[in-house]
């Protein structure tokens, strides 16, 4: 691989390969007023326009030890989930409901910028942000996953890990953790009174009951004038604020939060009710246009 990498490097001219070599040292050294000569000509690093999103793909089904499963790709980004069933009591305040746990891990083998150890603050906030959106939008009643009210309900562990990091990490694991749940196929369970236990059906699998199925749309604002779809793992540490628009499969919305400085004014001096319109307007529009094909049908590896 080395040898190769080398041989390709020497096959360009020198001029080129020196060129290449200051740009990449620029970026290093100052990577705001980098970011912010792609962006005065109206492109970005990686080469797509402002408004522009990532290629997307969505595998189901890969791993055979889960309930369900889903390997999505948003660019470079890739997340895994597996979804995990077990059997419990339900609370006492609440009887007739199971119990939905979501969890994000961002491991050190995924980028550079995560080191070993306990989960990072940034995964744990995304685990929270996850498990709000996933109640927000009732993708799993709860009430469906009740076997006997008071005796048994299931409990759904919906882990997802990214592999590779690339930004925007919000977005690709909500999609891998839908997409795991509408995979998932559990046998199906009746509480016996007399035994007080739960039997599980050895042959018969029956999908979830599910709801509102949410879609995110993050966007990044930058130098308080450009708003940028799918930030990079580059764009981000240089954003003033991210913005995150998730609707449903109906292209309802759902939520709509803001993480940092503020959204500031547009390129036209919009100001943050216009910022966040267009957002919205923009993240309905991806979603009818792409995303709710590859959304909704997946495809198997």
């Amino acid at each position: 691989m080395a040898a190769l990498a080398s041989s390709s490097a020497s096959a360009l001219p020198p001029s080129t390969e020196a060129d290449t070599l200051k740009a990449l040292t620029f970026q290093r050294l100052h990577p705001r007023t980098y970011l912010a000569r792609f962006l005065a000509e109206g492109v970005r690093p990686d080469g797509r326009e402002l408004d522009d999103w990532r290629d997307l793909s969505v595998h189901v089904g890969s791993i055979s030890t889960a309930d369900g499963s889903a390997l999505v790709r948003l660019g470079a980004t890739t997340v895994v989930c597996g979804v995990k069933a077990e059997i419990a009591e339900p609370e006492l305040d609440r009887p007739g409901e199971g119990f939905l746990v979501p969890n994000l891990d961002l491991p050190a083998i995924c980028s550079p910028r995560f080191k070993p150890g306990p989960p990072t603050d940034e995964a744990q906030v995304l685990s929270d942000r996850l498990n709000e959106v996933l109640v927000a939008s009732g993708v799993v009643p709860p009430a469906s996953l009740c076997i006997a009210p008071g005796r048994a309900a299931w409990v759904l562990y919906v882990d997802a890990t990214c592999i590779n990091y690339d930004g925007n990490a919000f977005d690709a694991a909500l999609l891998a953790m839908v997409a795991a749940l509408k995979n998932v196929r559990l046998p199906k369970a009746v509480y016996d009174e007399d035994l007080r236990r739960t039997r599980c059906s050895r042959k018969e699998r029956v999908p979830l009951q599910l709801g509102r199925l949410p879609t995110s749309f993050s966007f990044g604002v930058t130098d308080g004038t450009h708003t940028l779809a799918d930030p990079t793992a580059f764009e981000e540490p240089l954003l003033d604020t991210t913005l995150t628009v998730v609707v449903d499969d109906r292209g309802a919305l759902v939520a709509a939060t803001q993480r940092g400085l503020g959204l500031g004014l547009g390129a036209a001096g919009d100001d943050q009710e216009d910022v966040l319109r267009r957002c919205v307007e923009a993240a309905r529009e991806c979603w009818t246009r792409s995303r709710r094909d590859v959304y909704a049908l997946g495809s198997r590896p």
